[in-house]
């Protein structure tokens, strides 16, 4: 063997060390890219879904519907799905709101004889076109945009359902 190719065992156990190293390293910088750049690379499709038909909703009533996301993973099963407050306010007037309050995310329910939209978890307070009333909400419920395609009640998803919104 030529003296001039030989390792030294010094040389050979740091590049053992640092190939060691490197791996786990390598393993643990995959997911943690990913988050970072998933939503960058992450297709913002939005699907419009029906929900209901018009003749399911009175002028006035308020209703929870439950959806599916734009853009489900194939392995998403129940977390594929959301939720949104469904209100007829005329004949051909219908708004949607999150069912999440804007504060922390907490599910919000309708109460119908208060005409109020409550946050069990602050106490947070919403009217029925979705402003707060009262508590610690910040702004308003996430509109939802809504159309009649038929005689079907159709809202326009988004992979995130809380990105879409409507002024």
């Amino acid at each position: 063997m030529n003296p001039e190719n030989k390792i030294d065992r010094r040389k050979f156990l740091v590049r053992i060390t640092l190939l060691a190293g490197a791996i786990p390293a390598a393993i643990v910088s995959v997911p943690i890219f990913g988050a970072l750049l998933g939503p960058l690379l992450q297709r913002q499709r939005q699907v419009w879904r029906k929900v209901a038909n018009v003749s399911e909703i009175n002028i006035g009533e308020t209703k929870l519907i439950s959806y599916v996301n734009a853009d489900p993973l194939p392995w998403a099963g129940v977390t594929a799905k959301s939720a949104a407050w469904l209100r007829r306010e005329s004949e051909e007037k219908f708004i949607a709101f999150s069912a999440n309050c804007s504060h922390l995310g907490c599910p919000v329910r309708w109460e119908d004889k208060a005409q109020l939209f409550m946050c069990p978890c602050h106490g947070g307070v919403y009217y029925k076109d979705g402003t707060v009333a009262a508590g610690p909400p910040p702004k308003p419920l996430t509109q939802i945009e809504v159309r009649i395609n038929k005689n079907d009640i159709e809202i326009k998803t988004a992979p995130v359902p809380i990105t879409t919104i409507t002024e």
